[in-house]
């Protein structure tokens, strides 16, 4: 596949959700919207809040992307290498930004939480950079004449990063600030991924039976962990699931071309 390489507008684009974000955190509309985004989110259950939080969680991310190590080696490449460089960024940022999160500013019973209450290093929002991180790492590996279903990934992230202000883990402005650096990190991704030959894509090469033991290592904290929130157990055991069948069908693969 041939690399196509966005263009300056698009890697520009990122610049519009930062600038929106530190807008609202300068603007003195910081805790009026967050107020407000947890207010009318309300509406909706805790448990799919929980769940959409839980699709920012590096392991949920992967868990779910992790089909395409047979169906697409080279995009679930770019999600992988997008998501690292969207940790090593909230890794660098987020004690140097240091911010309060709104359960260290506002009273307990003026906002509604989901899960455990989180106090500092609140900008930028990890689960809203890893979403907008790896969709668009995804996204941009693509070929462009099949890129127009993956922008439902965008949408989905989208999500994410509002699901944090409905649980009560992150401003507003936390969000855009992430899904800004997110989208820089899946073009940067999706180019490094580009670097690959497609010959190391093969099932039988050490790249793609590396993401495959990174995936049955994956399992073991989906099965004890709590990630975000007990409500989503469920979830967690399904990806674990999810992690094990595209396992047994890798397997299954290595011996079909080992026999051949």
């Amino acid at each position: 596949m041939t690399y196509q390489r966005p263009s300056l507008l698009v890697c520009c684009a990122p610049v519009l959700p930062l600038a929106l974000g530190l807008l609202i955190y300068f603007g003195g509309i910081q805790n009026s919207s967050f107020l407000f985004i947890n207010q009318i989110t309300q509406n909706v259950p805790d448990r799919i809040w929980a769940g959409l939080t839980f699709l920012g969680n590096g392991w949920g991310t992967f868990a779910l992307a992790f089909p395409l190590l047979l169906l697409a080696p080279r995009l679930l490449s770019a999600g992988i290498f997008a998501g690292l460089l969207g940790g090593l960024a909230i890794a660098i940022l987020k004690p140097l930004v240091n911010l309060p999160r709104p359960a260290s500013v506002l009273a307990s019973g003026d906002f509604h939480q989901i899960g455990e209450a989180l106090l500092y290093n609140s900008m930028p929002s990890g689960h809203t950079l890893t979403a907008f991180a790896v969709a668009s790492g995804l996204y941009f590996a693509c070929e462009i004449d099949k890129r127009k279903p993956l922008l439902c990934l965008f949408a989905l992230a989208s999500l994410v990063g509002l699901s944090r202000s409905a649980v009560g883990a992150h401003w507003l402005s936390d969000e855009f600030v992430a899904a800004a650096i997110g989208l820089w990190c899946g073009i940067l991704g999706s180019f490094l991924a580009s670097l690959i030959p497609n010959s190391q894509l093969f099932l039988s090469k050490w790249w793609p039976r590396f993401i495959a033991l990174c995936g049955l290592l994956t399992i073991y904290p989906l099965l004890t962990q709590t990630m975000d929130s007990e409500l989503n157990h469920s979830l967690q055991y399904a990806c674990a699931l999810l992690i094990a069948i595209t396992l047994a069908l890798f397997v299954q693969a290595q011996r079909t071309q080992s026999s051949r």
